[in-house]
Parts: C-alpha cells; sequence; structure tokens
C-alpha cells in the first residue's frame, strides 16, 4: 500500500528543504519526495498547496494516567497532540503512582500501545515519590523506556541530591529536566510577586524563586557534565543565567512554554485561575525576554507544559486552585503569532517544535528524508480560527486562551504513515 500527500510544500528547515511536490508513502516510512507521479500511489490525499513538517515532537506534557484519569488519560491526551500536530509526546512522572520505577513505566507503555494516537515517551521521576530525598532507580528507569528523569511540578531542594541524580543519569545518557522553583521562597505563592499580585492581594513567587535554582543547577552541571534542561523558563533572569553557560559550553539547553511567551501576570486580573501556572505568568519584560531567548537560540526548544485539570481543581478561590493550563491544540498558533510579529521565522518555530526538543533527548532527527518514520503535520498558515475549550480533544478545558483569535490551523497529522487526525 502506498500512499501520496500531493500538492505540498515541503518544509523541514533542518534539513534545508522547503518545496512545492509530494511525499509517497509506504510501510510507515517515505519512500519518496519532491516530484513523485501519482501513478506511485494506491491512494491519493490532496495537501492544496498547505505546509507539510516533520511530526511535532513536545518534550514537556502531562497525560495523568495512571491515577487522575479525571483530568486526562493517555487516550485523551494524545488525541488533543495530535489535533495540535504533533506526533511524539513525552509524558512527565507525577502520576499515581508516580512513574519512579519500571512497572509505572511499563503500564504507561502499555496504555499506548493500546489507545494512544501519537507516540508516548514516558520521563521518569529523579526521586522516589517526587518527594526530592531518595533517588529513583534511575538505571531500571531507562531500561524500562523512559528518555529522560525529571521531578516536574516539584524542585529538587537538596543540591547533594540533585548532584547525585545528575551523576546517575550522565551514567546512563538521560537527560535531567528541571522544574525549577525554590520551594521556601515560593512557599504560600500563587502568582507572580509585583504590582498585579498585590493589587489582588494574592500572595507571590518572586522571580529569584526560579532564577536561583537555575543558577544552582547550572554550577552542578559544571560539576557533574550532565545535560541540563531547563523546562518552562518564565523570568529574564533565567534566559541570561542560561544564554551564560551555553557560552560557558556547558550542556544546557531552556523551553519556552506557549503561556509564557503569550501572556503575562496581567491574565490573572479577576481573579482568573485558568491563568495561574507554576512557574508563574510574569512581566511584560519578563515575556519578552523569554522571546528573545527564543530568537537567539537560547532557549531552543517549545513545549507545551499540558497540564490538564478537572473544573473542581480550578473552580475554586485563585489561592486554592491548582497550577497549570491545557496546551496541546494552542502550541502552533500561538508560536505562529510570533512568526507574524516577526519575532521568530517559520523555520525557527519549526525547528523548536522538531529537531532541537529530540537532541535534548539525544535521539537521531530523520525529518523529511526518505528512509525517515512517515511522522508529518500538514498545516494552513492563512486559516484563522477561534479557539473554543469546548470543542477540543482534552478531557479538561482549564486554558486562558478561550476564545482568542488565531491565525495557522492544524489540518492533519500522521504517525508512521498512520492518519491519526
Amino acid at each position: 500500500m502506498k500512499y501520496l500527500i500531493k500538492n505540498v510544500r515541503l518544509f523541514d528547515p533542518s534539513l534545508n528543504l522547503d518545496e512545492k511536490g509530494s511525499l509517497l508513502i509506504e510501510a510507515g516510512k517515505i519512500k519518496a519526495l519532491g516530484s513523485v507521479a501519482e501513478k506511485e500511489a494506491n491512494e491519493v490525499f490532496d495537501g492544496q498547496g498547505h505546509l507539510l513538517t516533520p511530526g511535532l515532537v513536545d518534550l514537556h506534557v502531562h497525560l495523568r494516567e495512571p491515577g487522575f484519569e479525571h483530568k486526562e488519560t493517555i487516550e485523551t491526551g494524545t488525541r488533543a497532540a495530535a489535533a495540535g500536530g504533533f506526533t511524539t509526546v513525552c509524558c512527565m512522572a507525577n502520576t499515581q503512582p508516580v512513574n519512579d520505577e519500571a512497572s509505572v513505566t511499563h503500564y504507561i507503555l502499555q496504555k499506548a500501545r493500546e489507545s494512544a494516537s501519537v507516540r508516548v515517551w514516558p520521563i521518569g521521576a529523579i526521586t522516589k515519590g517526587l518527594q526530592g530525598k531518595d533517588l529513583a532507580n534511575i538505571g531500571e528507569l531507562q531500561e524500562a523506556g523512559c528518555v529522560a528523569i525529571s521531578d516536574d511540578g516539584m524542585t529538587v531542594m537538596n543540591a547533594q541530591v540533585m548532584r547525585l541524580a545528575m551523576e546517575y543519569a550522565s551514567g546512563f545518557g538521560l537527560p535531567v529536566i528541571t522544574h525549577s522553583v525554590d520551594a521556601n521562597l515560593s512557599a504560600g505563592g500563587a502568582m507572580n510577586e509585583g504590582v498585579v499580585s498585590q493589587r489582588l492581594g494574592i500572595p507571590g513567587i518572586p522571580a529569584q524563586a526560579e532564577d536561583i535554582i537555575v543558577a544552582r543547577d547550572i554550577e552542578l552541571v559544571s560539576l557533574t557534565g550532565c545535560h541540563l534542561h531547563v523546562a518552562h523558563v518564565s523570568t529574564a533572569g533565567a534566559v541570561e543565567l542560561i544564554r551564560q553557560a551555553k557560552k560557558r559550553q556547558l550542556p544546557v539547553s531552556g523551553e519556552a512554554a506557549p503561556h509564557h511567551w503569550s501572556l503575562t501576570e496581567e491574565a490573572c486580573e479577576a481573579y482568573q485561575s485558568n491563568a495561574k501556572m507554576c512557574p508563574p505568568l510574569r512581566t511584560e519584560k519578563d515575556r519578552q525576554a523569554v522571546i528573545a531567548g527564543l530568537a537567539d537560540g537560547t532557549l531552543e526548544v517549545m513545549a507545551t507544559d499540558h497540564a490538564p485539570h478537572a473544573a473542581v481543581d480550578k473552580e475554586v478561590e485563585f489561592d486554592e486552585a491548582a497550577f497549570g493550563i491545557t496546551g496541546l491544540e494552542t502550541a502552533f498558533a500561538l508560536a505562529y503569532r510570533l512568526v507574524l510579529e516577526k519575532q521568530l521565522s517559520l523555520a525557527q518555530v519549526i525547528k523548536a517544535f522538531t529537531q532541537a526538543p529530540l537532541k535534548v533527548l539525544g535521539k537521531s532527527y530523520q525529518g523529511l528524508q526518505v528512509g525517515a518514520p512517515a511522522d508529518l503535520a500538514l498545516f494552513d498558515l492563512e486559516k484563522k480560527w477561534t479557539y473554543e475549550v469546548e470543542k477540543t480533544f482534552s478531557k479538561s478545558r482549564n486554558s486562558p486562551f478561550e476564545g482568542w483569535n488565531l491565525q495557522g490551523k492544524v489540518l492533519s497529522t500522521w504517525v508512521e504513515g498512520k492518519k491519526v487526525f
């Protein structure tokens, strides 16, 4: 069976590919691309001149299963991923039970085989139970299929524990992904500490709570040689610390999430709990610093930090509401806004969602070339649409982007040649 996607703009900036043509799929792999005759295929799909890219890779999602299936499941979360153009997602360890041992990793992978629309790569915990005390069995997690380790949602406050984690992770070829929020300095905080938090009477989390942990962990990199990936960077200070670490040629990478390049603390006005996340939305200066970090490559990865919550977790007083928002179905359009605003190029956006996250994980990049898996996403860059949470595939509805007018829409997604959206 040969499947042809014709009349598309083949776009893979990592391979310097940007041309009109067709792409032929056979046995889940790219058989040919460029000028391909329709007679070569059993089935033909007309891309109508739209943009065809490698499938997007999300380095940072919370699929909630096992344990929190009322918020999201592997089935619903990966459906949302497919609708967002993602063909691979990496799921964080803060499930119940925590993914801190091989049996949980095996469970996640089995559920993914049974019900996932896209490829699922688990991220194991740094410490048992995310308690920040005793290391998880990192070698066991790696052997079971984990692609990185992280206590995301919690910060490993003990520097000695973090040092040991980095040493072990480095030995097993795993990056350490950090949640950089000083637990003591941020205790009780619910949003960015500043003018807005004072006006609302909400306890704040200062930017320094992030900067301190990023600085500490960069110094631990210089001690251990481990690859450190700083997740969901939100402050100007953290961006600059990562920039300087790169100048020191340390193995440090950084990630930005759509909410941190699209929103500021002002979104929390009127106690909007769907704008509550950790690290929190910061100031306009911080937002611009995050965008500048994306533009100069300091933050090479774009990732959603998709964190679904049930209504009961969010429809409460702001102080009591859970941190986190959904993000898989709005990510590309929010990134494309930066292209329309001429702050980033389309090539930078696609690289940040494809080649860059794979590089962080130490995985080879294949993209749009013969022999590569046919993981593909088709975008209509001219399509204007309004985001409506009730029409999304995620089980949860906690998004601050409800009603936003966006441009750039995912039309179709293929994983190993199978159309999943």
